[in-house]
C-alpha cells in the first residue's frame, strides 16, 4: 500500500458504497415504480405502499448505522487526541477546537501537533486547511 497523505486519506468501504447503496437505491426506485403502477388497483396498493415504506426505512437505517459508527469513532479520536495533547503539554486540548478540527489533527505528528492545534483553535482553521498544513503526515488507517 502506498503511504497515506492528504490526497489519498479518505477511505471508502466498497461493499457499503458500491454494493449496498446501489442495491438500496434500485430497490427504492423499483418499489416506487411498483407503487405508481399499482395506484388504481385496490388489491395491490397496500402491499406496494408497504414495500416503498420498507425500502425508505432500510435506506435510512443503513445511513444511520454508518453515522452512529462514525460518531463513536469521532468520540474515540477526540479522547485519543486529548490524551496525546495532555501527554505532550500537560494540558487538555483547547475547548474551542471543533470535532472536525480534532479529527484533522490526528494526522499531525507529535512535533507539529501542538502548534497546529493552537493555530486551529485561535484562527478557527478549517479541517482541510489543518490537514494541508501538516508537513510530515501521520497515517491513520483504522477509520472508515
Amino acid at each position: 500500500m502506498t503511504s497515506q497523505s492528504f490526497a489519498n486519506h479518505r477511505q471508502t468501504v466498497p461493499v457499503f458504497h458500491f454494493v449496498l447503496l446501489p442495491i438500496l437505491a434500485l430497490t427504492l426506485i423499483g418499489s416506487v415504480v411498483n407503487l405508481v403502477e399499482s395506484w388504481g388497483d385496490h388489491q395491490r396498493i397496500y402491499s406496494a405502499s408497504l414495500i416503498v415504506v420498507l425500502a425508505i426505512a432500510t435506506l435510512m437505517l443503513s445511513f444511520l448505522c454508518r453515522m452512529f459508527a462514525l460518531k463513536a469513532q469521532d468520540r474515540a479520536i477526540r479522547a485519543e487526541e486529548n490524551l496525546r495533547h495532555f501527554v505532550i503539554t500537560g494540558k487538555l486540548l483547547d475547548p474551542r477546537l471543533t470535532i472536525r478540527q480534532v479529527i484533522a489533527l490526528r494526522f499531525a505528528p507529535d512535533g507539529e501537533f501542538v502548534a497546529l492545534a493552537k493555530k486551529a483553535a485561535e484562527e478557527g482553521t478549517a479541517p482541510d486547511d489543518v490537514k494541508t498544513s501538516i508537513q510530515d503526515w501521520r497515517a491513520d488507517t483504522y477509520r472508515v
